[in-house]
């Protein structure tokens, strides 16, 4: 299962990679499922987010040991996840819907997994398929639940194909392929349409021109204060290399600013004289704090300057990282406390409104916001034309890490039909099209500037927008409705022969 995630194009594989677990629990009693479960969510989860022993070892100076240590927990609590579908799933061996409540049980795990104790929503199944667009555009309607959905019905269904016994039943195969055969059907006559139809969309919108600055600033000497001018001057140049296209807004990455851009004397002006004369709407990350009753709270804040009038809006990061910038209960649990000098001690936001200027209603998701969809969403129900996602991925290193990144993001903009920016310090930044098409890409830890116009079309608000995870809601209740009948039979059975 893993390596149907980027930074391969493996995607194929995600159709069949859960067979060896289906079929090493055929036979299982739900606990044995369940430890079976587990072992192969440990092995995927450990191969797939191995990047956090360089995030927290190389960057947060936490010892090898200590970084070993939470990738092997966060893995372990992942996998908790696995296991709970492998247990569920030997409830179902009798049952005639078999393979349609098995794709049930796992969209309704993958949900709570993105919620439950502020949601870890990283490369649910879906994701695999970002670069099918075709496939992936009925993410307006369903989310990336849709997809996993799909790819977990087929997976059952080929696990029956292959391991059926001629003395067996064939009635789940009966309506199993055809049913199958109508989604993935359906699904792409859908997709082929929402494409066809986006040209359109493209000639009744007004269009902007857009820039991207991608630095590549070295996240060792990145918050070295003799290194600030450097940085300054760097963001300078390449923003100045972009005053021919004549770009309307111009997007600078997560923190792209290393120094309290709110009160400092030297650095502050320069920003401002810079967005001026480029004439283009400024965003750009920068720190931030306040003063709440005789304590200072940070934030993680981007910035927009309008220019000519300097006006500046600012939006803060409601959705922090545990762990990455706050740790979680740690006035009870003292011994964690060391974590927050590499992690940081940031407030979450209050507010999460786009920025607006003139035709422009920015929804800004920073870094990790952009794995939510319940957060872009909520932008553009506030009226966002445009997702800018301002992102630092230098903390991965060279791993898989900002391939899985961008591929989540791709879904944002396709199931709000939006176009997403997508600024990173060290890649990748990208323009993604409403449909999810990835317009334009930086390299991988490149000094790079992305030029590119876009076409704002001012859409309405598609169903996914709308109502959000009605779908996912819809088959958790069918799941728990499902397992409470079965616990249920169980209990009768055992007190019945009793």
């Amino acid at each position: 299962m893993t390596i149907s995630f980027p930074p391969g194009h493996f995607s194929f594989v995600a159709w069949f990679a859960l067979i060896p677990l289906l079929k090493s629990i055929e036979t299982a009693s739900p606990y044995n499922a369940f430890r079976l479960g587990l072992f192969s969510g440990l092995i995927h989860y450990l191969s797939l987010i191995y990047w956090i022993v360089v995030v927290l070892g190389r960057y947060g100076n936490l010892n090898v040991f200590v970084a070993l240590l939470a990738l092997v927990l966060l893995s372990l609590y992942l996998s908790l996840y696995l296991g709970l579908f492998a247990c569920l799933t030997t409830f179902l061996k009798d049952s005639r819907f078999s393979i349609i409540l098995m794709a049930c049980f796992w969209v309704a795990i993958e949900y709570i997994k993105g919620n439950l104790l502020t949601g870890f929503p990283w490369c649910l199944l879906g994701y695999t398929q970002y670069e099918q667009l075709y496939l992936i555009q009925i993410s307006d309607l369903l989310g990336v639940y849709g997809i996993s959905f799909l790819i977990v019905f087929a997976n059952g269904l080929i696990f029956r194909m292959l391991t059926k016994r001629r003395h067996e039943s064939n009635a789940s195969l009966k309506w199993g392929f055809p049913l199958l055969l109508i989604f993935l059907i359906g699904t792409l006559i859908y997709g082929h349409h929402h494409l066809s139809g986006s040209k359109a969309g493209e000639k009744n919108g007004y269009p902007i021109n857009a820039a991207i600055v991608q630095a590549n600033i070295n996240q060792s000497l990145k918050w070295d204060p003799a290194y600030q001018m450097e940085t300054i001057r760097t963001y300078q140049r390449l923003t100045r290399s972009i005053w021919p296209f004549k770009p309307q807004l111009i997007v600078w990455p997560e923190t792209s600013l290393p120094f309290f851009f709110q009160d400092s004397q030297e650095f502050s002006p320069k920003i401002f004289s810079l967005a001026d004369k480029s004439g283009a709407t400024l965003i750009f990350g920068s720190p931030a704090y306040k003063r709440v009753r005789g304590a200072i709270r940070y934030y993680n804040r981007a910035y927009m300057i309008t220019p000519e009038i300097q006006q500046v809006q600012y939006y803060d990061k409601t959705h922090l990282v545990p762990f990455g910038e706050y740790v979680p209960l740690k006035k009870y649990l003292p011994f964690i406390n060391n974590l927050v000098q590499a992690a940081g001690d940031f407030a979450a936001g209050e507010k999460l409104v786009p920025l607006k200027t003139g035709d422009l209603s920015l929804g800004i998701l920073i870094c990790f916001e952009a794995v939510f969809p319940e957060l872009a969403r909520t932008l553009v129900r506030e009226g966002a034309n445009v997702l800018v996602n301002i992102t630092n991925d230098a903390w991965f290193g060279m791993t898989s890490a900002p391939y899985q990144h961008i591929s989540m993001a791709v879904f944002r903009a396709v199931e709000n039909q939006r176009p997403m920016i997508r600024a990173a310090n060290t890649g990748f930044s990208a323009f993604i099209g409403p449909q999810g098409a990835i317009l334009s890409e930086t390299d991988l830890f490149s000094e790079e500037v992305l030029e590119r116009s876009l076409t704002l079309s001012g859409s309405s608000l598609t169903f996914y927008s709308r109502f959000g995870d009605l779908f996912a809601i819809a088959l958790l209740v069918i799941s728990l409705t499902k397992i409470f009948s079965c616990l249920r039979a169980r209990w009768k059975c055992r007190h019945g022969n009793k």
